[in-house]
């Protein structure tokens, strides 16, 4: 075969058909937005918020169901695993939503964010939580603990290269 064939050249302007190939993907793609990027401290702080707030909605939601099925708000032996399936649920919407932001590292952000929160939650606000002002303090705290868990992801991103 020889070179002058056209079926086996490459094409003078590579770029512009990649990127062609890339517009007619993402006109493809359901779910996807056409619309100016956001920061991504915005980002992050806005689903920081959120999952603050699922937190809360979800500790609040099982106090009243063991106030409902116990008699009382202490949920006894079941504390723990709700406890665990609330910041596991936090953590999947975190990252569901963080991955359908396209922001790197969408599982990893939402993990250490919700966990740097529960660690700080559980020792130095432990006993203040039937407080009105922590409806206020959680979900600003997973916010900052997300911007962390940004920013320690990007340092061990750039400590693996």
């Amino acid at each position: 075969m020889s070179q002058e064939d056209d079926g086996d050249r490459m094409p003078d302007d590579l770029e512009a058909v990649l990127e062609a190939a890339d517009e007619e993907a993402e006109a493809d793609r359901p779910g996807r937005y056409d619309a100016p990027p956001l920061p991504a401290a915005l980002i992050l702080v806005v689903v920081g918020l959120l999952c603050g707030f699922v937190t809360i909605a979800g500790v609040w939601l099982s106090e009243r169901s063991c106030e409902r099925f116990r008699d009382t708000s202490n949920c006894g032996a079941f504390g723990l695993p709700l406890l665990i399936v609330i910041v596991v649920v936090t953590m999947v919407l975190g990252g569901l939503a963080l991955s359908r932001l396209a922001m790197p590292h969408p599982r990893l952000i939402p993990f250490l964010g919700v966990a740097f929160m529960v660690a700080f939650v559980v020792a130095f606000l432990t006993g203040r939580f039937d407080s009105p002002w922590i409806l206020a303090v959680v979900p600003a705290l997973t916010a900052i603990t997300f911007l962390i868990a940004d920013l320690v992801a990007r340092l061990l991103e750039r400590a693996d290269a």
